[in-house]
């Protein structure tokens, strides 16, 4: 189960979104660095008890949300500098290595099984507490197995699958589910502080 540390992490994990955001083909701000908040998540657990998977919400200024997947690592990942968000020292775990979650296939793997029912989503900040409110459904026949690596388009990054494929949607809206193939949906705070909910993932098939 999850386990949360409480102590420092420097840089601050929006520090480091602030300076990547901007390089991605989906964010929508100008030509300034966001000013970020944090608007909500969840977590899933490494079965290896090695990589920290984190999807973590975020809202800029301008009221756009992000839903950003990231993999916490004590190591580099190896063929994956494209996917490198930044490092930082934790407290307690020391330096990290965080990356782009879509790309590390860890994140990608339990994010499946998520999807299949074999995991379940973990509160974003107290230890060892699954999330109730993420929700999520899957296609009956797709076999969920990436067959290449995922690309990003304006709004989401798509990994193919066998016979379908997987969108996260990097910008948010609030909104009820209504892919009948399969989805992950959850909640957010919205920048009023009302609670909203959305659509993380999607999966279509052919």
């Amino acid at each position: 189960m999850a386990v949360i540390h409480r102590t420092y992490v420097k840089p601050t994990k929006l520090e480091l979104l602030t300076s990547w955001l901007p390089s991605r083909p989906w964010y929508r701000g100008g030509a300034g660095e966001p000013e970020l908040t944090k608007a909500g998540g969840f977590r899933l657990d490494d079965p290896e008890g090695e990589v920290g998977i984190e999807f973590i919400i975020v809202t800029d200024a301008s009221d756009t949300t992000y839903f950003v997947p990231l993999t916490y690592r004590g190591a580099p990942l190896d063929g994956a500098d494209h996917a490198l968000i930044g490092t930082t020292e934790h407290g307690v775990l020391g330096q990290r290595w965080v990356y782009d979650g879509c790309h590390d296939p860890v994140l990608v793997a339990q994010l499946l099984a998520l999807i299949e029912g074999r995991a379940e989503p973990q509160a974003q900040s107290i230890s060892n507490t699954p999330d109730r409110e993420v929700t999520h459904t899957r296609p009956d026949t797709a076999p969920l197995t990436p067959t290449s690596a995922p690309a990003d388009t304006d709004d989401t990054t798509d990994l193919p699958l066998a016979d379908a494929t997987l969108h996260l949607h990097r910008v948010l809206r609030p909104a009820s589910p209504e892919d009948p193939t399969g989805h992950v949906s959850g909640p957010w705070d919205a920048p009023d502080g009302t609670r909203v909910q959305g659509t993380f993932v999607t999966i279509t098939t052919p």
